[in-house]
């Protein structure tokens, strides 16, 4: 207990030497060792009522709420369940993600289910095939808490206070054990809220997390890049593949048409009729 008490008060925020300055940047230590690091840009688009012109009927307005630099955070590392807990503003606002890590067999992910699909769509390296089995890890769970009584972000909301988001069924981030997660692409994220089962939007972006299994002190092990990424790196590279392919394609018929167009010349010219022999003579 007093190990992982430790290992809740050991944390950093080093938003500071983000040069973005909408990114974050949080570690948990445990005995003088990393354990749990991330790095994103998080915006929350909440859904609240205001009264209208009338004050008869309401209205609905967004708050964009941003993740702010110095934000207080605490965090959890353990061999299969990690949290990361961020408040920022005076705790009105406290984000909690919950990281899990999964060992499945693959006769187990051919079965359907939740499980099942997570481990379908992991890539096979890095993973323990002696045994049959895959392991990786997914963000599981998100809880938002805010305050509509908070003037920053809300203004004259109906029945201020507290109200809490959570993720139903989370399943996100899914990579293989050992490495990190990386997508510098936008990503959304639902929760529902105790106001009314209002749609709260996470937005993510420029995500670096690793919650398990970091090798070594402040660094994170090899990336696992997400599927939009993959693709927009193909999108950039394509263009300079097919375009050196065509310059080789180029070189070829052009070195082709220079041998074929040398051995012609070189060739004698064999006359065509009898009046050619005789004018040679």
């Amino acid at each position: 207990a007093a190990a992982r008490l430790a290992a809740e008060q050991e944390v950093e925020n080093l938003s500071g030497l983000s040069p973005n300055p909408e990114k974050d940047i949080f570690v948990v230590r445990e005995n003088r060792t990393t354990c749990l690091m991330a790095e994103f840009a998080a915006k929350f688009i909440v859904p609240y009522d205001v009264w209208a012109s009338n004050y008869v009927d309401l209205i609905t307005e967004q708050a964009e709420i941003p993740l702010s630099r110095g934000a207080e955070m605490k965090g959890k590392c353990g061999t299969n369940e990690s949290e990361l807990e961020i408040s920022w503003l005076e705790q009105a606002y406290t984000l909690k993600l919950f990281f899990l890590k999964v060992r499945e067999s693959r006769r187990g992910a051919g079965a359907g289910g939740a499980a099942g699909v997570l481990t379908g769509s992991v890539p096979q390296e890095g993973h323990n095939t002696s045994r049959g089995q895959e392991a990786f890890w997914k963000l599981s769970r998100i809880q938002f808490t805010y305050d509509t009584s908070e003037h920053t972000y809300f203004k004259d909301a109906v029945s201020p206070g507290k109200h809490t988001a959570n993720s139903h069924r989370l399943s996100a981030l899914v990579t293989p054990a050992g490495k990190s997660y990386e997508c510098q692409a936008q990503q959304t994220i639902s929760l529902l809220s105790s106001d009314h089962q209002k749609s709260v939007q996470l937005l993510l972006s420029e995500v670096r997390i690793q919650p398990f299994d970091i090798a070594a002190d402040f660094v994170f092990s090899e990336e696992h890049k997400c599927p939009v990424d993959q693709r927009e790196q193909l999108e950039e590279t394509l263009p300079l593949i097919l375009g050196l392919i065509l310059g080789l394609v180029i070189v070829i018929t052009l070195c082709v048409y220079h041998i074929h167009h040398k051995l012609t010349a070189n060739q004698v010219q064999i006359p065509r009729d009898r009046s050619q022999y005789k004018h040679m003579g």
